[in-house]
């Protein structure tokens, strides 16, 4: 073997990683374009949280707002609905599940899906679990809570469904009080 023949053998290795590095190269070039149009836009991204000011809400009214394209029930409850969301036996909830994303997996009792620990404030999705409609609230319904006309689905004064085609809980999504008045969905 002579030294010439161990200058080709480094120069064939060097060919192939240059030729390996470039096709990575291009292959990225080439992939990234495709995987960045999948990330959201602009403006979805900037509806991704919302400030919502709820320090006119009284006991036992309640707010809509608009979140990601649905809307979201904001109530503040009184203190016999608080006591009448407590009183369930979760034995008799068709969902026993709080479907709480800021307390995920804990069971359907009243303590679990409101926002403090007095119960006063309950944030939910306002889209019925079953068909996606808007349920009617302030007391509608056999359970005082909200009820979905189209289908005849009732929820309690926590959101449960309790009776009807709908097989869950009314979701609460990630909120949070920011000060005493401001509450920041997402």
């Amino acid at each position: 073997m002579s030294h010439a023949d161990d200058h080709e053998g480094t120069r064939r290795d060097f060919l192939y990683f240059s030729t390996a590095g470039a096709g990575l190269v291009a292959t990225g070039a080439a992939v990234w374009p495709l995987v960045n149009q999948m990330n959201p836009s602009a403006d979805v991204q900037a509806l991704a949280s919302i400030l919502v000011d709820v320090g006119d809400v009284e006991p036992g009214t309640q707010i809509t707002v608009k979140w990601l394209g649905k809307p979201v029930f904001i109530r503040r409850r009184t203190q016999e609905e608080i006591e009448a969301a407590r009183d369930v036996n979760l034995d008799d909830l068709p969902d026993n599940h709080d479907r709480n994303a800021n307390k995920p997996g804990l069971d359907g009792a009243d303590e679990n899906r409101s926002m403090d620990e007095a119960g006063e404030w309950l944030v939910m999705m306002g889209v019925c679990t079953h068909l996606g409609c808007v349920p009617l609230g302030d007391g509608a319904g056999e359970f005082h809570g909200w009820f979905c006309p189209c289908h005849g689905s009732h929820y309690d004064t926590s959101g449960r469904i309790r009776k009807g085609p709908a097989p869950e809980n009314l979701p609460v999504p990630v909120a949070a009080f920011i000060d005493e008045t401001t509450i920041k969905l997402g």
